[in-house]
């Protein structure tokens, strides 16, 4: 009788055992799950998930960065205000005193009016004797490339040869005359004939062929020291030589050695 018992509680015991374990897997079964949710919620510092879109557009400045505008310094200011009249009419101010707000929209060749303002430092008058801050401008609507060449002043270039059949270009840096309004930078560059001369005149050269061309005096006058000595040993070709170049220099096509123009 002792013996059934003792095997009844173990049995019993084991049973018992049994069921404790499986309320413990079950417990477990629920709270790993919690556990890992846990750890991978917010508690844990990553970056949000970014969508497809978001990941191919750049990245986003937060804090904006505004550029610096850089202030007139005094050398400019005092650069312009020398020749900047006082107290005068604001239409008759330099170009160079002023500040307008030019635009493309109009006709070629006809009158537009332009809003305008004289720059800092800089005073005028209106018709009426009113000091102003903003003015209207009529000018004729032309960029400053298509001035008249009475307009700008260009430079002169020092070693282009004009003696040249067709007559050969030169690129020339010009400038836009302080009274003159244009629209377009007032500096640009033009292509320009050669066009600037050594001091020669075309007369003394015809005068010196037509009479001591067999001695090569016009040669000799022009800067052609070969072509001289050629004509006085050859007493001007026997005469032809002399002749041709009464004819070319007539026309022009014999010129200075050093590429000028006749005076």
């Amino acid at each position: 009788m002792a013996v059934s018992c003792r095997c009844w509680l173990s049995v019993e015991g084991l049973r018992t055992m049994k069921a404790y374990g499986i309320v413990l897997l079950l417990f477990l079964d629920l709270c790993l799950p919690s556990v890992n949710g846990y750890l991978s919620s917010s508690h844990v510092d990553q970056e949000p998930p970014r969508s497809p879109d978001a990941q191919q557009q750049s990245p986003v400045i937060t804090s904006p960065v505004t550029p610096l505008v850089t202030p007139t310094s005094a050398t400019d200011v005092e650069n312009y205000l020398s020749k900047c009249p006082s107290g005068g009419l604001c239409q008759r101010l330099p170009a160079d005193c002023m500040s307008c707000t030019y635009h493309h929209n109009c006709t070629y060749g006809k009158v537009a009016s332009f809003s305008c303002k004289p720059k800092s430092g800089v005073h005028c008058i209106g018709e009426s004797g009113q000091l102003l801050t903003n003015f209207s401008l009529t000018i004729t609507c032309q960029f400053c490339w298509q001035l008249e060449p009475s307009q700008y002043k260009c430079t002169n270039s020092t070693s282009c040869m004009t003696v040249a059949c067709p007559r050969r270009r030169y690129n020339a840096n010009c400038t836009v005359l302080d009274h003159v309004h244009c629209l377009g930078k007032r500096v640009f560059k033009k292509r320009l004939f050669c066009n600037w001369t050594g001091g020669y005149k075309w007369s003394t050269a015809l005068a010196l062929s037509i009479t001591l061309g067999g001695f090569g005096a016009d040669r000799f006058y022009l800067g052609q020291w070969r072509e001289g000595l050629g004509k006085l040993f050859s007493f001007g070709g026997l005469g032809i030589w002399t002749l041709i170049d009464v004819l070319l220099i007539g026309v022009g096509y014999v010129g200075p050695a050093d590429g000028s123009l006749y005076i």
